[in-house]
């Protein structure tokens, strides 16, 4: 079995060989798992998660709920409520008409929230791309394993056709023998 499985390796090392040129340790990863007879489909988004800082998990959080709608109705009832306190508060508003101290909290509240939400949207594609990885790599095997099977029907077929080539022949031999001894019979 051990041999079988070494050459196996070697055999499926020539196929993506042959179809691409040369193996990237993508390929190199999935062949080892058909030699291990290892499972290549695990839970990746455990593993990415885990390798998150503190200031990653806050920034994903925060551009998590910046691109909701509860951050919309938060946010348009702030500004609803500052300018309503400024408009009817006309003797004692800390901010009269044309809310510049607004216009001011709100640049800046830009300024913070675009390049957290470019932080995690740079973290979102890096797990897309791992994902996508993985995903080629279960394809890949699931490739070459129905690649494997395919040729092994392919060499059952032919061998048992040989095999049902044999015992016809021999038995159309044994049936002209019998019709040989039925005529002498007669």
């Amino acid at each position: 079995l051990i041999e079988l499985n070494k050459y196996r390796r070697l055999y499926l090392t020539s196929l993506i060989a042959q179809e691409r040129g040369e193996l990237a340790i993508i390929d190199l990863d999935v062949i080892d798992a058909i030699k291990n007879n290892s499972i290549l489909s695990e839970n990746i988004q455990n593993e990415i998660e885990s390798e998150l800082t503190l200031g990653e998990k806050v920034a994903d959080k925060v551009a998590l709920f910046g691109g909701s709608w509860s951050f919309i109705i938060v946010f348009f009832s702030f500004i609803a409520i500052w300018m309503i306190m400024n408009i009817w508060l006309l003797i004692k508003s800390f901010d009269p008409f044309p809310f510049i101290l607004l216009n001011l909290i709100l640049s800046c509240l830009a300024a913070i929230q675009a390049p957290i939400i470019m932080m995690s949207q740079n973290r979102q594609e890096q797990k897309d791309r791992q994902r996508g990885e993985h995903d080629y790599k279960i394809n890949l095997k699931a490739e070459l394993e129905i690649k494997l099977l395919s040729e092994k029907i392919d060499h059952l077929l032919v061998n048992q056709n040989k095999k049902l080539l044999e015992i016809q022949d021999v038995q159309t031999d044994y049936l002209e023998d019998l019709m040989k001894e039925i005529k002498r019979k007669k």
